[in-house]
């Protein structure tokens, strides 16, 4: 039996992935990283699974790191290739896993993490079906919410075009301006929200107030199913900092909006997105 190049076998797995009806994000995060090792292995003369051996995936994850790439997207990427080995075992392409055993860069615990675009618009694929959660996520990475203030947002407080963070332990009053897709994931929640006198945005489906274990165990369910990497729903807060500090936005203003209490707090970010010299932007970007 005449074994397949490894290009001709990626065709199959995405067309594999599309008949499982994975998120149109996902398969094309999926091809990229793949095809990116598959142009790593002609280099190395490996065009046949038959040929890649563990020290080649080791060099491609090494190789990766040496241009910069943060451990993040290099684990993401490991995570497409082991799928798709996983795969062509299952499809008796192939008899071994040469990724089976290659280790993921080590990420620092202590190291707010977050998504990038493509990441944050998987999440969003998977889970589109899911008005409540999706809402919730979509608050969270459009405003920076933290988890215990959308558990708390009640009706009352959603105006026009923003929503009053009522005082809390040591936290003020805020208000928070929505955008556009925060305002139409909002109201698009509320004319499914079921009946209740619940004075809170989030409920149940027995009209009960959702609590933060329920929301988080909900997104980190998604997370899982998205299969994007290692989040939790504070790496949620901590995108929408990052992009609006990366596209220029007012420390000031981001700090406010997320309800820090020093700017300190706030500045220990720039590192994190990369910003050595704050911007000065007025308004804060839709993610």
């Amino acid at each position: 039996m005449t074994e397949e190049i490894l290009k001709n076998l990626l065709s199959n797995f995405i067309t594999n992935l599309k008949e499982k009806q994975r998120s149109p994000s996902t398969i094309l995060a999926y091809r990229a990283d793949l095809e990116q090792l598959l142009t790593f292995l002609e280099k190395r003369q490996k065009i046949f699974a038959s040929q890649v051996v563990e020290s080649d995936i080791e060099a491609f994850r090494d190789s990766l790191l040496n241009e910069k790439y943060t451990p993040k997207s290099v684990s993401r990427k490991l995570n497409a290739i082991k799928t798709f080995f996983r795969y062509l075992i299952a499809e008796k392409h192939t008899m071994r896993d040469p990724s089976e055993n290659v280790s993921h860069p080590k990420i620092e615990s202590n190291q707010p993490k977050y998504l990038s675009p493509l990441e944050y618009r998987v999440l969003r694929d998977v889970v589109r079906e899911d008005v409540k959660i999706a809402t919730i996520i979509e608050l969270i990475l459009q405003t920076g919410m933290r988890i215990s203030e959308v558990a708390s947002l009640k009706l009352e407080n959603i105006k026009r075009d923003g929503i009053k963070i009522e005082a809390y332990a040591t936290q003020p009053e805020r208000n928070i301006k929505l955008n556009q897709p925060a305002r139409k994931a909002l109201q698009e929640y509320l004319e499914q929200r079921p009946k209740t006198d619940s004075p809170y945005v989030f409920v149940s489906k027995n009209g009960r107030p959702l609590a933060i274990r329920n929301i988080r165990s909900a997104i980190d369910r998604y997370f899982k199913k998205a299969d994007i990497g290692e989040y939790s729903v504070n790496d949620l807060r901590t995108t929408f900092i990052v992009e609006n500090l990366k596209s220029g936005v007012n420390l000031m203003l981001i700090s406010h909006t997320v309800g820090h209490k020093r700017l300190s707090t706030t500045e220990r970010y720039l590192s994190l997105a990369g910003i050595k010299v704050p911007g000065r932007k007025q308004r804060l970007i839709e993610l």
